[in-house]
């Protein structure tokens, strides 16, 4: 008798819970949210909400919503939450990526660019030196103009060319692409880029998840990986 109240508690408090995800996720979707995945977060009380515009702390009755970076305070500094909950994700595209590895790995950083940024060009420009101190670089692409805009169009035929880091190349050089096409893996990387809080180019993702806005010197970043 006890174990079977102990399991109809069990399957009760399951129920309760699903209960509770379901209104979360039919509030935000009548406020426009899409592609919701809702999980637990390290704060009790709480939930983790991932939808297409970024991360959302949301209380278990679903009355109230946090957005913003949410850090956990470690001895080595605070590490960036939401970066660490997309982790998975971001490697998961690793066969989109333009990736130019270094023979002697020590680092692993993704960087969202846009072929019409100035401080990618600079970026780019210098991979054999972040390359050097043992960065291995991996590009997805963010269109700062959004989907509409042509280099969205110009970086998907980039993406998809038979030899991606060629055709980026040559796009760096001036060469853009002859024929674009339409955004369909730019856009997911994009979408991702978002979820990330992503709002400018270069923004750099760490292996940990943790977001460097802005571009920085091979050696300057070399020595924020280290830290």
């Amino acid at each position: 008798m006890k174990k079977i109240l102990t399991t109809f508690l069990f399957i009760a408090a399951s129920n309760a819970v699903l209960a509770d995800d379901v209104a979360i996720k039919n509030k935000l979707q009548a406020l426009g949210a899409q592609n919701i995945e809702i999980n637990a977060s390290p704060i009790a009380g709480i939930k983790t909400v991932i939808t297409d515009e970024g991360i959302l702390y949301i209380t278990e009755d679903g009355k109230y919503a946090l957005q913003g970076k949410l850090y956990e305070l470690t001895a080595k500094g605070p590490l960036d939450v939401n970066g660490k909950m997309l982790i998975n994700k971001l490697n998961s595209f690793k066969n989109e990526m333009i990736i130019y590895p270094a023979k002697n790995e020590k680092h692993v950083v993704t960087v969202f660019m846009d072929i019409t940024c100035h401080y990618c060009h600079l970026l780019h420009q210098q991979i054999k030196e972040y390359n050097d101190l043992g960065i291995t670089v991996r590009y997805l692409a963010f269109p700062r103009a959004g989907m509409n805009a042509e280099s969205a169009k110009q970086m998907e035929a980039i993406w998809t060319a038979k030899d991606p880091s060629f055709a980026l190349n040559e796009a760096e050089n001036g060469n853009l692409p002859k024929e674009v096409k339409t955004p369909n893996i730019v856009k997911k990387q994009y979408e991702l880029g978002i979820q990330f809080g992503v709002k400018g180019t270069p923004s750099i993702v760490t292996s940990s998840g943790e977001v460097i806005g802005g571009y920085l010197k091979p050696a300057d970043l070399a020595a924020a990986l280290e830290q």
